[in-house]
């Protein structure tokens, strides 16, 4: 499957954005899908996992409550709801594909990546 990462931009502090990851592929609501980012000389973290019906979330504790992970299956396509961005969300935010396998914190895991899209949070 290939991923195609959207969505990212400068925004404010306080302010919101919704990045997108549109999936090619027939099997899309067989994958685990997960938000991942990294700043610059920083690793790459987990963000958030959807499980392949929506069903199921979880969150990185720095951004629960602030971020809303969802997909919509006859899209393709996964989303994330950032809302009270704050300056350390700054990064190159990434979505990730894993196979039937649940969902996983870890990035090693995935077997599909996006190539991300910058956000950018001001201050």
């Amino acid at each position: 499957v290939q991923l195609q990462a959207s969505g990212g931009g400068l925004v404010q502090a306080g302010g919101s954005l919704r990045l997108s990851c549109a999936a090619s592929g027939r099997t899309f609501s067989s994958y685990n899908m997960a938000w991942f980012r990294q700043a610059p000389g920083k690793e790459r973290d987990f963000v958030a996992s959807i499980s392949w019906s929506g069903s199921s979330t979880s969150y990185a504790d720095s951004v629960k409550g602030r971020f809303t992970a969802s997909r919509d299956n006859a899209k393709n396509t996964v989303y994330l709801q950032m809302n009270s961005l704050k300056s350390e969300d700054t990064a190159v935010y990434y979505c990730a594909a894993r196979y039937r396998y649940g969902s996983s914190e870890y990035a090693g895991v995935y077997d599909y990546w996006g190539q991300g899209t910058q956000v950018t949070v001001s201050s």
